[in-house]
This record gives structure tokens, C-alpha cells and sequence, in this order.
């Protein structure tokens, strides 16, 4: 699985309206209202390459009130859920 984090540049007033369309494609798994440069943080979850591109350049990109998107592309996931496990397995 693929994980990628959009940072989203976005009209003031589409804001709302674009996290609710965002929240509804394909692959997207949150998408978070932020305070800072940027006005939401889309995170995408795809089993190929090719579906981020579908997902974030063919569609996400084009929706009415994007004004510029960034996209990271996640090498390794840590979470503290899964940090936690290993402790309970007795690992270090």
C-alpha cells in the first residue's frame, strides 16, 4: 500500500466544501482542516503508483477552489500503536 500526505492550498470560502469532496474519492483516508501555509492535509492510501496519480493529479487537482497542492510520498509508517505492540510482544 502506498501512503501519500497532499498539503492543500485552497480558496477561503471552499474550503468546507473541498474537504467534504476530497473526504469522498477514492483512496483518501482523512482529510484534516489545518491552521498554517497550507489549508487541508488530505492523507491518500493506494495499493499502486498509478492510483495516486488518478487520485491526486487527474481528479483532486481539478476540483473548483484548488489553488495548489503538494504532495508527499510516505517511505516507512510509525505509529505509536504499532511501537506499543512490540513492546507487549517482548520485542526491543
Amino acid at each position: 500500500m502506498i501512503t501519500a500526505i497532499v498539503l492543500i492550498s485552497a480558496e477561503t470560502s471552499r474550503i468546507s466544501t473541498l474537504a467534504d469532496q476530497i473526504a469522498e474519492m477514492r483512496g483518501v483516508q482523512e482529510v484534516f482542516s489545518v491552521a498554517g501555509r497550507h489549508d487541508l492535509v488530505a492523507i491518500v492510501k493506494v495499493p499502486k503508483n498509478e492510483d495516486l496519480a488518478d487520485v491526486i493529479s487527474d481528479k483532486m487537482r481539478h476540483l473548483d477552489g484548488i489553488v495548489a497542492t503538494e504532495t508527499m510520498i510516505a517511505f516507512r509508517a510509525y505509529s505509536k500503536q504499532e511501537l506499543e505492540a512490540g513492546f507487549e510482544l517482548g520485542l526491543d
